[in-house]
């Protein structure tokens, strides 16, 4: 009987240590603020390079601006303006993010002149054809995921992140390797309903741009499939003072050039 009070106070003590949880919790907020909250806003020209199993490759051109509301990491607003091929000219994606809901999402499609709203189960489909998924470009809520610290290495804290609603994503669960001094995800990979690695993102390069750790080159392969998509970044820059109104519907059909042209 001793012995069974003793076991059980053990796992009570590793369930309830605050200390544990707010270690596990606090790598998460670094690395979701390091990939999606550096400065109060920024700008970057992206190419993307879509390459299948046989090496065949497309491109596309486009520019990303972005603006924290807040100081909390969690209130954010994206815009993409696509520049090439001719077929994606014009075509704009911008996101609201919410911490307390599902984000709001929007396609601008210039040869339909159509303004199209991304539903919350659209999230993890494939975004202008490529590897990445919507949810990739813009970002996953931390919150919906219970986190867990696998192992701590020289340089990396591993991390595997469970669904709290599994029904609403094709994947059971993604391991982080998040590197310890920058708190970048070098490396995320996701593990389908039979425990089976399917699709793996990476970083491939980072650059230091106005004080901050900034990826530079990131990866997405599907490894079903055996294609991958690049993206590479350039003309990156930071806290630019972005008005928070050219992140508006009307703004859509109507892209701010001023911006998108620097």
């Amino acid at each position: 009987m001793k012995r069974m009070i003793t076991l059980f106070s053990v796992l009570l003590l590793i369930n309830t240590n605050p200390a544990l949880a707010i270690e596990v919790n606090e790598i998460v907020a670094k690395a979701n603020h390091a990939a999606y909250y550096q400065g109060d806003d920024g700008r970057a020209r992206v190419k993307m390079e879509i390459i299948d199993k046989q090496g065949r490759k497309r491109t596309r051109d486009f520019v990303i601006l972005r603006k924290d509301i807040g100081d909390d990491d969690k209130e954010q607003k994206f815009y993409v303006y696509f520049n090439r091929p001719a077929d994606v000219n014009k075509t704009v994606f911008m996101v609201w993010k919410h911490i307390d809901k599902d984000d709001d999402r929007w396609m601008y499609l210039p040869a339909l002149d159509l303004v199209k709203r991304i539903a919350a189960t659209d999230e993890r489909t494939s975004f202008v054809g490529s590897d990445f998924f919507y949810e990739d470009v813009s970002g996953r809520n931390p919150t919906e995921d219970t986190h867990e610290l696998l192992e701590t290495t020289d340089n990396y804290y591993i991390l595997k992140s469970t669904p709290k609603n599994p029904d609403t994503v094709e994947f059971s669960y993604f391991k982080s390797y998040i590197h310890k001094t920058s708190f970048i995800p070098v490396k995320v990979e996701f593990y389908d309903k039979g425990g089976k690695k399917y699709r793996e993102a990476s970083v491939e390069k980072v650059e230091n741009i106005q004080g901050y750790q900034t990826v530079t080159q990131g990866k997405m392969k599907d490894l079903r499939t055996g294609s991958q998509t690049i993206l590479s970044y350039s003309a990156v820059q930071y806290d630019i003072d972005l008005p928070e109104d050219i992140f508006t519907e009307r703004y859509l059909r109507n892209p701010p050039m001023n911006y998108i042209r620097r």
